[in-house]
């Protein structure tokens, strides 16, 4: 376990000092706004389509560690998926962190997201970890509205 612990901190340093995927897209498809109000995290996710397929995607933003690694390793992770693939892993990450640490919780399909089996340790970094994720959500049904994590 405390191999896992040191790449969960590692790649969350990691990803948080240089974040993948960071910059605006003025030609998005899609696009949405996500704000955290209970520690002030808030993003923008842009995501270019083909098809069923996301072929890009990227986000801006302000945030705690957690929330700009989980926007990163998100935004390397779904591109080139279908928007199924995308809710398929989508669920799989929400599950993921949202059992509780004495269950066991499968990672298969996870790949590297599953560094973020971590943050069930402290369920109140579960909202920083998601964000990016209910932005997709609402990216990929085009919501105007801002996504929350309350």
């Amino acid at each position: 376990m405390s191999d896992l612990r040191e790449l969960y901190q590692q790649t969350i340093i990691d990803h948080n000092r240089k974040p993948r995927n960071f910059h605006p897209m003025p030609d998005a498809d899609h696009h949405a706004k996500g704000h955290n109000p209970l520690c002030g995290d808030r993003l923008e996710l842009y995501l270019k389509m083909d098809g069923n397929r996301i072929s890009d995607a990227s986000f801006t933003g302000v945030g705690c560690a957690i929330s700009t690694a989980s926007a990163s390793m998100m935004t390397e992770a779904i591109k080139g998926r279908t928007l199924d693939e995308v809710k398929t892993l989508y669920s799989h990450f929400h599950t993921l962190l949202t059992t509780p640490m004495h269950k066991p919780v499968s990672t298969d399909g996870l790949d590297k997201l599953e560094v973020f089996s971590g943050v069930r340790e402290f369920p109140v970094r579960v909202k920083c970890a998601t964000l990016a994720w209910h932005t997709l959500e609402a990216a990929i049904k085009d919501e105007k509205s801002e996504a929350k994590t309350e």
